[in-house]
């Protein structure tokens, strides 16, 4: 995500991660609100990024199911936060649930499952 000007991560919990990022004009689509593909993006990121941390030892996993909800907009300047946590965990895959926040706003829920390669 640093192409996109990058995101700051962090562990709440075994199962809880938090991160965010401050929505640039690069992120905008022509409508003037942020691109529904930066929104994918960025929970795909974050939640991966779980993903592999929840997964210790250098674990390596890639998303092979992912289904998001847009729900709200969100502009230039505004703080995004998003949560991603585990749900279950086995030897092969993580099944995820995410969501972006502005505020108290809701911008965009996901559910996700990375496979252990």
């Amino acid at each position: 995500m640093k192409h996109n000007g990058g995101m700051e991560f962090r562990k709440i919990s075994e199962t809880e991660y938090q991160y965010r990022v401050v929505i640039q004009e690069i992120h905008l689509n022509p409508g003037g609100i942020t691109h529904g593909g930066f929104i994918m993006s960025l929970l795909d990121s974050g939640m991966g990024t779980a993903a592999h941390r929840a997964l210790g030892n250098n674990a390596r996993a890639a998303t092979i199911s992912f289904d998001v909800k847009f729900i709200s907009a969100s502009m230039t300047g505004e703080t995004l936060l998003g949560t991603a946590r585990v749900l279950r965990k086995t030897r092969s895959l993580v099944f995820m649930h995410g969501e972006l926040r502005s505020g108290q706003r809701l911008i965009a829920t996901a559910e996700g499952i990375w496979k252990v390669v």
